[in-house]
């Protein structure tokens, strides 16, 4: 008897063991799904300033960053950033490794073809670097010169462009960041670098460079990149327009001195 009544205690005690157990998971599970926010995943490429870099401790800083952080903040997200060659951006959105892609990046109509964009929220424009002392002051200055580009970017596009319909005729290097191309031609292995105006302005006064605009093409603007079909655009044009009513646009703009 004794036995018969110590194995119904030893079931009831488990019972209730179970029963709290799965109490407490539904519970913990509750009030994680109540805190938590949906993760926004975001590719860059952190070799533009002022648009998007490091700083000192390794931390992403420029116009593009806070812009996306505004973004997220706006439609409730946590935002995750992943640093990746501006060449691997468009294929990154194509894989759905990331939701959203803000770069710098130009919305050609070559990008539209694998990607959606949102409305564009900078206009900008094309600048050959050079050395301060360089004779390289026109385009036509150019001629049996080597001339460095970012892989991937518009001003690689740009630069074979030149080379297709014009005169001029050049030899066309291209790298993995502007930083590399400033290193290359510091270094006199190369004699200019073509790159996204503001970008170049940054470092010619840094580095003490030479500089003259490319009079041959306007850029179109830059936009945030999504994968084809994606809901967020929508969404992200919304908070894009509030901040263009608001001022807080032009007020980024300022703060990393930002010229259209």
């Amino acid at each position: 008897m004794a036995k018969k009544y110590s194995a119904m205690a030893l079931f009831a005690s488990a019972a209730l063991l179970l029963g709290a157990c799965g109490s407490d998971t539904a519970d913990s599970g509750d009030s994680g799904s109540s805190e938590e926010k949906k993760v926004l995943e975001m590719g860059t490429s952190a070799e533009f300033p002022p648009f998007e870099s490091r700083d000192a401790s390794g931390e992403f800083v420029g116009f593009d960053i806070d812009l996306a952080n505004h973004i997220a903040d706006e439609l409730g997200y946590e935002l995750n950033i992943t640093d990746m060659k501006f060449d691997g951006l468009i294929g990154a959105l194509q894989n759905d490794r990331v939701d959203m892609v803000v770069a710098g990046m130009s919305a050609t109509d070559q990008r539209k073809e694998n990607v959606d964009f949102s409305t564009e929220y900078h206009f900008s424009g094309e600048m050959f670097v050079t050395k301060k002392d360089s004779d390289i002051k026109t385009l036509e200055d150019l001629e049996g010169k080597t001339v460095g580009v970012q892989l991937g970017t518009i001003q690689e596009e740009g630069a074979n462009k030149i080379l297709e319909e014009g005169d001029i005729k050049f030899e066309l290097k291209a790298l993995d960041d502007s930083g590399a191309l400033i290193q290359e031609i510091l270094s006199n292995r190369i004699d200019a670098a073509y790159m996204d105006k503001e970008v170049a302005k940054g470092y010619v006064e840094a580095q003490d460079l030479g500089a003259f605009d490319d009079p041959t093409t306007a850029s179109p603007g830059m936009a945030i990149a999504f994968p084809k079909g994606s809901e967020l655009v929508e969404e992200v044009n919304g908070v894009l327009a509030e901040m263009e009513e608001s001022g807080e646009m032009q007020e980024l703009k300022e703060k990393w001195e930002i010229e259209e």
